[in-house]
């Protein structure tokens, strides 16, 4: 495990801006990389209503980045879509470790729960 220096933890927020993020659990379905980026890959994302594009920064952070596919994650669904190298992101996924500089890990529930499954 790598060690690190806790950051300082960020200035206080009121609750009701934490209310109007959108968490959510979503099923990794596929991922493809991005030919044109030496770090970015789209994956196809099932939130149980919908699928969703998800452009992610991982080639790097990763040996194997096909190894998320299958899994459950936790990302934000609210944010603006945005063209990313090209590909429509449709939200963000949330990952441990990049702020600080340690190699990324995925927010995961800790057994199954159904797709689209709010958190908070």
């Amino acid at each position: 495990m790598d060690h690190f220096g806790v950051a300082p933890v960020k200035p206080v927020i009121d609750f009701g801006l934490l209310e109007q993020i959108d968490i959510r659990v979503g099923r990794i379905l596929s991922l493809e990389s991005l030919p044109k980026s030496d770090k970015l890959v789209k994956l196809t994302v099932d939130f149980g209503d919908r699928q969703r594009s998800v452009v992610v920064g991982m080639k790097r952070e990763r040996e194997r980045p096909e190894e998320v596919v299958g899994l459950q994650s936790l990302f934000v669904v609210n944010l603006e879509p945005r063209k990313i190298h090209g590909v429509l992101s449709e939200a963000m996924l949330f990952d441990i470790g990049y702020a600080d500089g340690i190699t990324p890990v995925l927010a995961v529930p800790e057994k199954p729960v159904p797709n689209g499954a709010r958190v908070g």
